[in-house]
């Protein structure tokens, strides 16, 4: 529930911050149907997000056994993946975002474009949705308790929402560059437990040698079965008695990350 909560509450801040840049500069710059169009946008986006959630659960609902197994596989590692590109994109071009969307919006707005400005939005909305619809559905694979993690995906979007009021407010609480560097550190946390669910199903199913296993038991000091020791194992991947492959592939994914965050501050 607690991942739900921050993943939905992250993404739909984001979201609303694109929302409020491109409504904020059609309100400066009037365009013949333009605020019209964006919300044409931001419905088209979120109902793209739906029909990608709809089409996951129903390739679900038609594929069994190894096919099953193969296809919710591939799912958590498209979901750290995703996770991953995201926050590094982020940290990339987050402080040019503003520039690009709005400069996107003048040149449809000088085409007298209404598709062009919903196109802009709906592809904007629709990418922190899919994001959102991936990261929800491989962990309620995980997981399978999908009353708590439907709770925990309400309680994020309500919590954005009021993140979102309190900004307008002039309540500057919420400082954007520090808020997505804090969150995105999370979620990449977030994303390697995910990295470290697929590796260990690539395990059970016999595509990936453990090498050693396990390297270490510390189940006596924090069994990953327990309450505490689960929650460890959702929210970053613990394992009390990992196997060398699994360790090598939470060391590779770091590692991998560490390096390309080193080349995007040079």
């Amino acid at each position: 529930m607690g991942n739900a909560l921050f993943v939905v509450w992250r993404e739909s801040v984001e979201a609303m911050l694109v929302i409020g840049i491109l409504y904020a500069w059609l309100k400066r710059n009037p365009a013949p149907g333009g605020l019209r169009a964006l919300w044409i946008g931001v419905g088209s986006g979120v109902g793209l997000a739906l029909l990608l959630g709809w089409a996951m659960l129903a390739a679900q609902d038609e594929l069994s056994g190894q096919a099953l197994e193969w296809f919710q596989t591939a799912i958590l590692f498209v979901a750290a993946g995703l996770i991953t590109q995201m926050v590094l994109w982020m940290a990339r071009h987050g402080r040019h975002m503003k520039g690009h969307l709005e400069a996107g919006l003048a040149r449809a707005a000088d085409q007298g474009s209404w598709i062009g400005i919903a196109s802009i939005s709906a592809l904007a909305i629709a990418r922190e949705g899919a994001e959102t619809v991936i990261f929800l559905y491989g962990l309620g694979m995980e997981h399978g308790d999908g009353s708590a993690l439907a709770i925990g995906a309400l309680a994020g979007f309500a919590l954005a929402l009021l993140t979102a009021w309190a900004t307008s407010r002039g309540l500057r609480f919420l400082d954007p560059r520090h808020f997505f560097k804090i969150t995105g550190a999370l979620l990449l946390v977030f994303a390697a437990a995910l990295l470290v669910a697929g590796v260990e199903r690539l395990i059970g199913m016999g595509w990936l040698p453990p090498l050693l296993d396990p390297v270490w038991d510390s189940s006596g000091l924090l069994d990953d079965t327990n309450a505490g020791g689960s929650l460890l194992a959702t929210l970053v991947g613990y394992r009390a008695q990992p196997s060398l492959m699994l360790l090598l592939a939470y060391l590779g994914y770091w590692g991998s990350v560490l390096f390309v965050k080193s080349r995007l501050h040079r």
